[in-house]
């Protein structure tokens, strides 16, 4: 019950509340069958053994910085599948399909809170088109990654993801590192935009854990979680605001750090944001760096991460002029073509490395 009391002092600069569609009813009206649960458990399962090291291949989570056009996603996934399936003895190709932009200041937040691009926030569309790609792309055969930013958007899509992340912006969390101690795939963890590794060592910690927190579950009714804590938690390299740290001196720093913390040696090197400078052109680069460090036998480095879409570089969201089709509106991508020849490269040094490796006996 209100009064014009309790008016006065509630939601004085809330403009209005919109009714948010439940997890259940999206499930109910794009279900996830058997057949692509079988798809996700398994490109789980095969993410883990290659962050175990019980499969030698290297991940590599790629695909556009975000999506804003599912039907040029679409099309880029059918491409990376012919790929992967041309490289799959070396390289465990992931999806990249990000939804969520953590803006450091202002900006387009991505796909799931302005699908039409134009600032009016239709989440419940944003949600549908959001699950509808994510299982379009299961269907080529491809597992997904996806970066999780709001607290309850996992209860909408998390079921058709393979791998996940934990932003650089947010892995000093309480939140979101409770939120990945819950999270049925594995989580990688950004260092923070400043380069501190130590924080993302620290919530790969905090999120191996059980933890109690205040959620939604997937009827949408406000619930008490508990969870069980995530083993697959893994560091990723994004560089900072002193440099990259994707050379050979700083992966063996961060597999240190790790050491001393007690979790397991592996890192994935993120060939985009600051380790190539915002500067696209550059990824090729870092990937050739890690390429090297592969071949001369480097085994803590589990996998890369690129940005890369059907044409490269980016625009900006211009609402007077019609987008091209197939770049990118965020963070500037690799083009396809040159995604295809740094993915071969890549899979070459993963034969090299396990050239290095003893024979058994």
């Amino acid at each position: 019950m209100t009064t014009p009391e309790t008016d006065a002092v509630s939601d004085q600069r809330i403009d209005r509340v919109v009714p948010l569609t439940t997890p259940a009813l999206l499930h109910h009206d794009l279900p996830l069958d058997a057949p692509l649960a079988s798809a996700v458990l398994a490109g789980r399962r095969a993410v883990g053994r290659v962050l175990d090291r019980a499969d030698d291949r290297l991940l590599v989570v790629v695909g556009p910085c975000s999506v804003h056009d599912p039907a040029a996603a679409l099309e880029y996934a059918g491409r990376l599948r012919e790929a992967a399936d041309r490289l799959s003895d070396d390289l465990l190709v992931v999806m990249r399909v990000y939804f969520e932009k953590p803006r450091s200041t202002v900006g387009w937040k991505g796909l799931i809170n302005d699908p039409r691009l134009d600032g009016s926030g239709d989440v419940n569309t944003g949600l549908r088109i959001a699950r509808t790609l994510l299982l379009d792309v299961l269907r080529l055969g491809l597992p997904v990654g996806c970066e999780f930013l709001d607290p309850i958007t996992p209860q909408y899509i998390a079921d058709t993801v393979g791998w996940g992340a934990i932003g650089a912006r947010t892995v000093e969390s309480q939140v979101h590192r409770q939120l990945a101690s819950g999270l049925s795939m594995p989580i990688g963890m950004k260092n923070r935009p400043d380069g501190s590794i130590a924080t993302a060592v620290d919530a790969i910690r905090a999120a191996g854990v059980p933890h109690v927190f205040p959620g939604i579950d997937v009827s949408g009714t406000p619930a008490i979680m508990h969870t069980r804590g995530n083993a697959d938690g893994h560091l990723v390299l994004r560089g900072g605001n002193d440099g990259p740290n994707y050379d050979a001196a700083s992966v063996t720093g961060a597999l240190d750090l790790l050491r001393a913390a007690g979790l397991p040696e592996r890192v994935v090197i993120d060939a985009s944001h600051a380790n190539s400078g915002k500067d696209h052109r550059r990824q090729p680069l870092v990937a050739e760096d890690v390429a090297a460090q592969l071949a001369a036998g480097q085994r803590g480095v589990v996998g890369i991460m690129l940005e890369s879409f059907l044409q490269p570089g980016r625009q900006d969201l211009d609402p007077t002029r019609e987008l091209e089709y197939g770049k990118s509106i965020t963070d500037a991508c690799l083009g396809w073509p040159q995604t295809e020849q740094v993915l071969t490269h890549l899979a070459h040094s993963v034969r090299a490395r396990r050239a290095t490796l003893p024979t058994p006996a």
